[in-house]
């Protein structure tokens, strides 16, 4: 039975992209714009997202950390008094895709190793969620996008994480079983949405979430890793030599 892992599905968040750095003043602007200069209203989005609005980050208890908009969307329309729904959830996705593009910051060097693990023969993915729309923006400016054969977001019709969907509709595309398939993320949604499939888990210390979170990775995870920029190494372990032995982290 070959084991070799076929297919290497990504997390966004925490993963390929500096989550503090990305969504912390992107997250203010949309509260900004959707407040509309209330104050109170401001600050209640404040209080339910656990945001930090003097340094322009979350908490680790933030449930936008590995929610979708659906997830945390209720705690929103509650603050902003306006109904719960498609409506404001299609508005506030559209409002943090522009928002997240224009403060986007990679961890590394991203799409170099991309390059080298598609090089390598390894078939890539983005398990994302976030908006769909907003993973391929955020792709197509990261370089990712000539690299990937796959993404799915938390409305892309496979569900959100830490359900399965997104990794088994992975693996039906590669053609393969999910043990062959691996998911490298920060956050417990992800080493589950794994777990749920079958497939490997991969933990990346880089986002985040707190010690507590990581400790809890540390245990359902198959492998641990700083970043995605150690994955060429493990993998080396994984699969033998045909993987790669390196790429810039830059």
């Amino acid at each position: 039975m070959n084991n070799r892992l076929s297919g290497l599905l990504f997390d966004k968040d925490g993963t390929l992209i500096d989550f503090d750095r990305t969504w912390g003043p992107a997250a203010h602007a949309v509260m900004t714009t959707l407040a509309g200069g209330d104050r109170a209203r401001f600050e209640r989005l404040m209080r339910v997202s656990h945001y930090v609005e003097a340094e322009r980050r979350f908490l680790p208890t933030s449930p936008l950390l590995a929610g979708a908009s659906s997830v945390y969307g209720p705690l929103w329309a509650e603050a902003l008094d306006r109904p719960a729904g498609p409506d404001l959830y299609g508005e506030m996705d559209r409002l943090f895709r522009a928002a997240a593009l224009r403060t986007l910051h990679p961890i590394g060097a991203p799409a170099d190793l991309a390059a080298a693990l598609r090089g390598a023969g390894y078939t890539l993915g983005i398990a994302t969620n976030d908006a769909e729309a907003s993973a391929r923006a955020q792709a197509d400016r990261l370089g990712l996008t000539p690299h990937l054969d796959f993404i799915a977001g938390y409305d892309s019709g496979h569900g959100a994480k830490p359900g399965p969907g997104m990794v088994l509709a992975f693996a039906d595309r590669l053609g393969v079983p999910p043990h062959r398939i691996a998911l490298v993320g920060d956050t417990t949604a992800d080493t589950g949405a794994a777990r749920a499939a079958g497939a490997v888990a991969i933990a990346v210390l880089s986002g985040p979430s707190g010690e507590g979170a990581r400790a809890v990775m540390r245990e359902e995870a198959d492998h641990v890793i700083g970043s995605i920029h150690d994955l060429p190494a493990l993998l080396a372990e994984i699969d033998g030599p045909s993987a790669p032995t390196g790429a810039s982290s830059r």
